[in-house]
């Protein structure tokens, strides 16, 4: 798919077509681009709740960012990004949470607080890389992803508050469909 749309907009650019239809072109291009990076980077195995990963994509360059408990995932990261066609530059913007017996009690305790049983939230939880990112850095937790509605999102920011030892919580999640 991607390659059609490379050639697509080589004939473009070969039949004089305007700007406007070769920004189509070249912006399906770079979702093609962005959706087999997102693909590769879902697909690591040790990417987890506690892992957050992100992107940006201009032209070939790919932009990592987030953050992750594991060194080697950083650099998997990059590695795999690497090979995907299409991509000619990689940024490794990703940061790796410092080692922290606090932190991981910190991360237990988040993941079944949102996650338990008795949770409203237990849904998310399911999946191999669950919609919501725990990230915990120095006692603080920030929350990554996607929930179905407000309600969710603020339980998740009001549950989290109660874990012993938590300095604070910073809410990012967003609201599906907002």
């Amino acid at each position: 798919m991607r390659l059609v749309c490379l050639s697509l907009l080589c004939v473009a650019l070969a039949a004089g077509a305007d700007d406007q239809s070769r920004a189509r072109m070249s912006d399906k291009g770079q979702n093609s681009l962005a959706r087999e990076v997102r693909h590769e980077l879902v697909m690591l195995p040790y990417y987890s709740v506690f892992d957050n990963l992100s992107f940006k994509v201009d032209g070939g360059t790919v932009t990592l960012m987030g953050q992750v408990t594991r060194p080697t995932l950083k650099s998997d990261a990059e590695n795999v990004v690497k090979k995907v066609e299409g991509v000619t530059n990689v940024v490794n913007n990703i940061e790796v949470l410092p080692l922290s017996s606090m932190d991981d009690q910190i991360r237990r305790n988040a993941y079944y607080t949102l996650f338990g049983q008795n949770s409203t939230l237990f849904r998310y939880g399911m999946g191999a890389v669950p919609p919501i990112h725990i990230i915990v850095n120095n006692g603080k937790i920030t929350l990554y992803g996607v929930v179905a509605n407000e309600a969710d999102k603020n339980v998740a920011g009001i549950r989290l508050n109660s874990i012993p030892n938590v300095f604070s919580v910073d809410n990012q999640l967003q609201v599906q469909g907002k």
